[in-house]
């Protein structure tokens, strides 16, 4: 056993504290800028105002580019402190600091690990440019009675270059602050009481000492420790009232002046120490002189060791009585003034300080009492060498000093001289072990021991000292004074070395005794690797090796070590060294860990480790009782009974024992007491959970079952007297031993009986064989299900194990539960391998009835003179129950496997697209999962099946129909339909709707439409929530909800999604549009919303689709019952989480108003991204009471806007409607030029998009505008694009026909100017000359420009002057309607679009010669094949 280093613990996120302590070292962020981890969310509260808006990046200065040795030598500019329970770390850094504490976590492999993790942070400076200098980590010792050797608490004790001491809690409370010296704080020392070890020593109290650069102070440890303890209950109390006030005692401490030193860097208080009468008289001569007069008891004096320069060493020593202790009032930071420091912060947060108190001067310093001189004694001197840490040894005897010349000096505290030096460690960081000698690990020996005392005497102590060189990177452990070098590590250039030097403050000589608290002596962090590490030193380390027996057989097992890993082809060669090596190990302790090594290797035969430990045993056996070891003798033959089961049953595996009986179905009916129509359908529903399972894992070939190395055998397997019992070992070692007994019985290649007995006959119990039988028949379903013959196999070493002594007990209970049934049919419940499950169960099944028919049928022959019925009817009740329970079991694994055969299948989709949260498996199903996922666990099964196929969901309710269709009774309308919607869907389903339809059959009510809609509605929108860029799976979820028949759990589910998921993001999305004005770019979206800008203009159109749906279920609830959730009656007893329809069922009505409010905003903020509209603040169209409602609970009834709006707003409203109408005529005209299909032109990126025009009519009732305004307004965008086709149908819904006449006009116009007077032909000429000056004034006046589609035949256009005619009044002619350009004021505006909307008076009925012309201006340019007529112009009318 040599000397080792440990982990012992590790950080959670150290990266995350050095990122807070330097800035600068952060990922990623020139400039010390703040910036998030990339692998974490980022908090919307590191983002300052300023980041709303669009910067520019800016250039990395190249100065501030750190290099990868700063980042990873951080730790050695900190200040850092740990506790020696290991329960607070603090690193600290100028003004700021970190406090961590451990806590229990499963680390990355999935053990569980003790992690360090940041339980506060912030800056302790409460003066300003105070540094941290030092911190100490002190556990107080607790009060009670009961303790369980655990601290209390942990004090945090902080130094300043202010001089202040201040004490916090592991939270960063501060407890008190003390100013005891007004220059900079150099270091904090601690000392706790340690009992000592001889009786003449003498008694150490505990102390804090705090050095200055010219005095150290010195705290007396009881007047501390019940002032820390009083602090923080003050803390505690006036937390709690905020008022009262607890003077808590002051504190006692010594401040001495040391003289005659020039610069010191470290000390070390030594404590109290008594001179022997030889040196009291040495030390008197060298001070008065051979007349100095001689005390007749020596005083007592308290030793202070000091390094530095001038002295290097300086020892002083202050007499016991010299100075009176002075009491300092402890300056609270808690109390009577916590309520009133709160109420000054909020009144200067809030602006409420006055001015006086702004310039108010800080409070002055409290009163710092005079040194007491103390001059040096003596010292070492070093002119040319400065020191700069010492460290004391833990029996105050030794002290190791390092200097700036990379010496590591040890010193004799008591002599005051160097008795060693280590040259070479520049930088060195110094900490000491302790180790206590274990009396039972020394030699046992034949000797006349006393009738009374200890026969083994007191333990020794040894001491090693640790050097860590970070410049070499290694940690060396030496043994003190004249010992060699232990150990040595390579540990890193980048840790940090700590050495406590104390325990837990607070303890006595009688408390201490009963205290066996765990404490770390020596540490070390690695900040590169995250983790802390202890060393471990043997005490035979310490011995000499002349005299150390240890020592030599330390050698022996460093040579057998060798040898086991030596490749010798001679094994008897090898098993004859190994023998008396082990023979010639004195200890018994290292004889015990050799044979273990011994039987831990896995080159040596079986053979060679049953010679050696039966060796070992002979050798024990033949010596005296007194020198034999009990226990070493007891491991030797567990061992050796071990090796012999290992040897049996491995010689029964071998021996090719073969079973040629042959095996029918009928056969298997019959074993497992079955009809042919039970097991038809059993193999049946075997086959399909085998077909499924088939195609969708993989198998590789895997070791040879029932193979077990002995070394593995040794490991799962212990022997206690005459018991052998199983290790806690996993599941997968469980089935390699059960395999290794079981595995060739099943496959009926060994005999079951010899096994059992052999088994029996070693100690192991028939529960430990059954549990290992069913683990192996589990976890082996596919060669199970390939081999039908392993049926019968498991039946008959089943019978076996069943009709062991103590496996069922004759005395049980006939009426209730059997604990060996019970055992199989909970191996049965937890199994995920179904197929296998159902099978064993209906073995045991089989063999349950088989034994209780036969215990029947006894009981009944010995009974049967004297029967009764009472007798046979307890038979029958015994019977009946436990068949009971195995008839429940089978039907729930039935339904079980048929589940699992649902989610196993999987569809031949055609789709390119699937999400890597699709393509994760699912995980497997078992009886246990069931039971314990609630009501809704069998739909939550299938949906996240579904959310990983991606059905449609018309696939559900297909599968539905065509179940209902097997009933004759209901008819079969529907079907049809719904096959035609389905063809839709690319993919092929196989058999999935079959396996649906069955799984319906077995679920009718788990499985009931409304609720699995439900289910996959959830799943889907959770899905979504994890990856909001996946927005198809949204899109998902509410085509879900849509399917939800019940208007209650439509209704609760949707209030579910919007209160869990959406008000959130949509709020965020309302405020981010609101303050861009306009469509957000993708950064903006990413950073506030949290999603990309596609992904948010799918987000607000599934809202609006939902918040529809939540409307229109709330208006049908009230025509509908609510459900009754049943369960299936084998599924009664399932206990976990409600279902997600049950808590649907439980939400609250909602108001409809304000849905219908939150739908208007929802369909504006939609508009804005899906056309991308500008200049548009979404907020700003509605007043302060609609503000004011907008994301508040669906269910609260609010203040919403009523009566009449201001113009003003309706005027902004009005013009939002009309961009929008222009923008989706636009954008639908230029997808109908791109596209062919008008189906496809109607769709976007996120399926099937809105009826804008019917939206923007809705809009406008809502948002009190004139809906005329808006469909004549889209009437005119219509013509405008040239869809007349559209405009005809739109006319229709427009009741202003005569302003919408006066529109129509006017794009006639523009028409006719772009046709005469923009198309420069010969024909349009000398039309053009002769038309009448007014027509052509009006024509010359109208812009063409304004069109959006230009190129639109003259044939539309006359038809379109055909409508204009005939709109609303017949009598209505054109010619006042030309010559309104010329005579009557007319009122024209621009559309967004450029088409023009006029608003012309009334005009009177009468016919005009321009009429006739404009007639003939269609008809001539309608035909340019009837140019020839222009001559004849004045005889054509129409």
């Amino acid at each position: 056993m040599a000397c080792s280093i440990v982990q012992f613990c590790s950080f959670q996120d150290l990266q995350a504290a050095r990122d807070f302590l330097f800035p600068g070292l952060r990922e990623g962020s020139p400039s010390g800028a703040v910036r998030g981890d990339p692998g974490k969310p980022t908090n919307w509260e590191d983002d300052g105002w300023g980041a709303w808006e669009e910067t520019e990046p800016q250039e990395p200065d190249e100065e501030g580019n750190t290099s990868k040795a700063q980042k990873s030598s951080w730790l050695q500019d900190c200040v850092l402190s740990l506790s020696p329970t290991n329960d607070v770390m603090v690193i600290a850094r100028e003004q700021k600091a970190v406090f961590l504490v451990p806590k229990w976590k499963y680390s990355d492999k999935g053990k569980e690990e003790m992690q360090f993790a940041v339980s506060w942070s912030g800056s302790l400076n409460v003066e300003e440019g105070e540094y941290v200098t030092s911190a100490l980590c002190i556990p107080l010792a607790s009060q009670k009675r009961s303790s369980t050797g655990r601290p209390d608490w942990t004090c945090i004790v902080v130094g300043f270059t202010s001089g202040y001491v201040r004490f916090y809690t592991e939270n960063g409370v501060l407890l008190l602050a003390q100013l005891l010296n007004e220059d900079s704080v150099l270091q904090l020392k601690c000392r706790t009481y340690e009992i000592p070890r001889h009786p003449g020593v003498t008694e150490q109290n505990e102390e804090l000492s705090i050095l200055y650069p010219a005095a150290i102070v010195t705290i007396d440890g009881f007047s501390l420790f019940q002032s820390l303890r009083a602090c923080r209950n003050q803390v505690a109390k006036a937390a709690a009232s905020g008022n009262e006030n607890i003077q808590p005692p002051p504190l006692a401490y010594k401040k001495w002046g040391l003289q005659d030193i020039d610069t010191i860097i470290d000390h070390a208080s030594i404590g109290i120490m008594t001179l022997s009468p030889f040196d009291q008289m040495k030390t008197a001569s060298n001070i008065g002189g051979f007349s100095a007069a001689i005390k007749n008891s020596p005083p007592a004096m308290s030793q202070y060791i000091t390094v530095g320069s001038s002295p290097f060493t300086g020892f002083f020593y202050a007499l016991e009585g010299s100075a009176q202790p002075l009491l300092s009032h402890v300056a609270l930071a808690v109390a009577s003034k916590l309520t009133s420091a709160l109420f000054n912060a909020a009144s200067g947060w809030l602006g409420w300080k006055s001015k006086h108190e702004e310039d108010a001067a800080p409070k002055q310093k409290p009163k710092v009492e005079p040194a007491t001189p103390l001059a040096v004694r003596f010292g070492l001197p070093d002119s040319r060498r400065h020191g700069e840490s010492i460290c004391l040894s833990p029996c105050n005897t030794l002290a190791a000093v390092t200097d700036d010349f990379g010496r590591v000096i040890l010193l004799d505290v008591t002599r005051g001289i160097a008795v060693r030096m280590w040259k070479g460690y520049r930088g060195a960081q110094i900490g000491w072990i302790q180790i206590v000698e274990d009396l039972h690990e020394r030699v046992p020996e034949k000797v006349d021991f006393p009738p009374f005392g200890n026969t083994q005497g007191p333990s020794r102590v040894a001491q090693f000292i640790v050097i860590y060189a970070p410049r070499r990177g290694i940690l060396e452990v030496w043994s003190t004074q004249q010992g060699p070098r232990v150990g040595a590590f390579n540990v890193g250039k980048h840790c940090r070395l700590l050495y406590p030097g104390y325990k837990i403050m607070g303890l006595n000589n009688v408390t201490s005794q009963s205290w066996q608290p765990q404490t770390y002596q020596i540490c070390l962090v690695d900040p590169v690797s995250g983790s802390v590490k202890t060393v471990n030193v043997p005490f035979h380390l310490a011995l000499s090796d002349k005299k150390s027996e240890r020592a030599k057989d330390m050698h022996l097992v460093k040579k057998l070590a060798a040898l086991l890993k030596t490749k010798s082809p001679n094994v008897d060669m090898v098993e004859k060294e190994i023998k008396e090596l082990i023979l010639d190990i004195k200890y018994p302790v290292t004889k015990k860990q050799a044979l273990e090594s011994i039987l831990a290797s896995e080159r040596l035969p079986f053979s060679c480790l049953r010679n050696i430990t039966q060796t070992l045993m002979d050798t024990l056996k033949n010596q005296e009782l007194e020198s034999v070891d009990e226990g070493l003798l007891q491991f030797c033959a567990n061992k050796l009974k071990l090796l012999h089961l290992y040897e049996s049953v491995s010689q029964l595996n071998s021996h090719g024992f073969h079973s040629d009986t042959p095996f029918s179905d009928n056969d298997l009916a019959v074993l497992l007491r079955l009809d042919e129509k039970e097991l038809l359908k059993l193999q049946a529903l075997l086959e399909k959970y085998k077909q499924e399972k088939t195609s969708t894992t993989v198998r590789f070939s895997d070791d040879k079952d029932g193979v077990l190395p002995v070394k593995t055998f040794l490991e799962y397997l212990e022997s206690e007297k005459d018991v052998v019992n199983i290790k806690k070992i996993n599941e997968e070692e469980s089935v390699a031993l059960g395999s290794f007994f079981f595995w060739k019985c099943l496959h009926g290649e060994s005999s079951p009986a010899d096994v059992c007995h052999t088994s029996e006959s070693a100690g192991l119990s028939p529960q430990l064989l059954l549990s290992l039988l069913l683990s192996v028949w589990l976890s082996k379903e596919k060669d199970i299900l390939d081999k039908p013959q392993s049926v019968c196999c498991l039946h008959t070493v089943l019978s076996l194990l069943s009709q062991m002594k103590v496996a069922i007990d004759e005395t049980w209970d006939s009426q209730s539960v059997s604990p060996w049934w019970q055992q199989m049919r909970t191996a049965c419940i937890q199994s995920e391998n179904n197929g296998a499950a159902l099978l064993s169960a209906h073995v045991g099944h089989s063999v349950a009835a088989q034994i209780s028919n036969s215990g029947t049928e006894k009981k009944f022959s010995q009974t049967v003179l004297g029967a009764d019925s009472e007798a046979l009817t307890d038979s029958w009740e015994a019977l009946s129950l436990d068949t009971e329970y195995w008839k429940l079991l089978l039907k729930q694994l039935e339904d079980c496997l048929l589940l699992q055969t649902l989610l196993l299948s999987k569809a031949n989709t055609r789709t390119s697209k699937v999400s890597l949260v699709q393509a994760e498996p699912l995980p497997r199903l078992s009886v246990k999962k069931l039971l314990e996922g609630g009501k809704g666990g069998i739909a939550d099964s299938v949906a996240k099946w579904i959310f990983k196929q991606d059905f449609n969901p018309e696939i559900l309710k297909l599968a539905n129909n065509e179940r209902d269709a097997e009933n004759p009774d209901e008819p079969k309308e529907g079907i049809n339909r719904d096959l035609f919607e389905v063809s839709e869907v690319d993919m092929n389903l196989g058999a999935i709707p079959g396996l649906l339809q069955s799984a319906y059959k077995q679920f009718p009510c788990s499985l009931e439409l409304d609720v699995l809609h439900a289910h996959c509605c959830w799943e889907y929108v959770v899905q979504w929530n994890k990856d909001p860029e996946e927005a198809r799976f949204f899109v998902r979820s509410i085509e879900h909800l849509k399917h939800i028949l019940n208007a209650h759990v439509q209704n609760g589910i949707a209030l579910m999604m919007w209160n869990t998921f959406l008000v959130k993001r949509f709020s965020a999305a309302t405020y981010l549009m609101d303050k861009v004005g306009k469509s957000p770019k993708d950064r903006l979206c990413r950073r506030d919303v949290g999603m990309s800008d596609t992904a948010m203009t799918s987000f607000l159109g599934s809202c609006l689709d939902l918040l529809q749906t939540l409307m229109e279920a709330d208006v049908s609830r009230d025509e509908m019952q609510v459900p009754v959730l049943d369960t299936e009656d084998a599924w009664l007893a399932v206990e976990g989480p409600i279902s997600i329809v049950e808590l649907a069922l439980e939400q609250k009505h909602i108001h409809y108003p304000l849905v219908e409010h939150h739908s208007v905003l929802c369909s504006i903020l939609y508009a804005v991204m899906r056309f991308s509209l500008k200049t548009v603040k979404p907020l700003s169209l509605f007043d302060s009471k609609g503000k004011n409602a907008f994301f508040k609970d669906l269910t609260s009834i609010q203040l919403l806007p009523s009566g009449e709006m201001d113009p003003n707003f309706i005027s902004v409203r009005q013009q939002f409607l009309l961009k929008v109408v222009s923008a989706a005529v636009q954008a639908q005209h230029s997808i109908t030029k791109d596209k062919d299909s008008s189906e496809e032109a109607l769709t976007t990126p996120f399926g099937k998009d809105q009826d804008w025009p019917v939206l923007a009519v809705d809009l406008a009732h809502h948002l009190q505008v004139s809906e005329d305004v808006v469909r004549r307004h889209y009437v005119g965008e219509l013509y405008s694009h040239g869809a007349d086709h559209l405009g005809e149908e739109a006319i229709l819904q427009v009741h202003d026909k005569e302003v919408l006449a006066s529109q129509l006009l006017v794009l006639t116009g523009q028409r006719l100017a772009q046709a005469l007077l923009h198309t420069q032909t010969k024909e349009g000429m000398e039309l053009l000359a002769r038309l009448p000056p007014t027509l052509c004034t009006w024509l010359k006046a109208m812009d063409p420009q304004d069109l959006q589609n230009r190129e639109v035949p003259i044939a539309t256009t006359a038809k379109l002057y055909s409508s204009v005619k005939l709109q609303k009044r017949p009598t209505l002619r054109v010619g006042r309607a030309l010559r309104l350009p010329r005579t009557i004021p007319c009122r024209v505006t621009a559309s967004g679009s450029g088409c023009r909307q006029v608003a012309c008076p009334e005009v009177s009925p009468s016919p005009s010669a321009e009429a006739y012309w404009f007639e003939v201006i269609i008809f001539i340019r309608r035909d340019t094949s009837r140019t020839h007529n222009l001559l004849y112009l004045p005889k054509l009318r129409l």
